[in-house]
């Protein structure tokens, strides 16, 4: 996530891509910003829509329309990463993933 009024980043090295990790990365999120209003433009990811998603009430979606990677700025910096030599490739631990970036 990227604040682009401010340049200010939020992150979180999650284990995984699943409804677990997103609720801890919205918890933890929402409590480094209690004061804001947090809106993602999100895909469809399952993940993005489980029926267990707790969304904090600070935090909003707006769903781009499926199928359409071509308005998903996310897509862009996976061409990247392919471009980096992550395609197809099995990484031993994170710090290898890491110095590959």
């Amino acid at each position: 996530m990227l604040w682009t009024h401010t340049g200010e980043s939020f992150f979180l090295i999650a284990g995984g891509c699943n409804t677990e990790w997103m609720n801890v990365f919205l918890e933890e999120l929402s409590q480094a910003y209690p004061d804001d209003y947090l809106l993602f433009v999100m895909d469809n990811a399952i993940w993005h829509k489980s029926s267990t998603l707790k969304i904090p009430t600070n935090i909003g979606f707006a769903f781009i329309p499926p199928y359409t990677p071509e308005i998903n700025p996310i897509e862009q910096v996976w061409k990247e990463i392919r471009k980096r030599g992550f395609k197809n490739k099995a990484f031993q631990t994170l710090e290898d993933v890491m110095n590959q970036l």
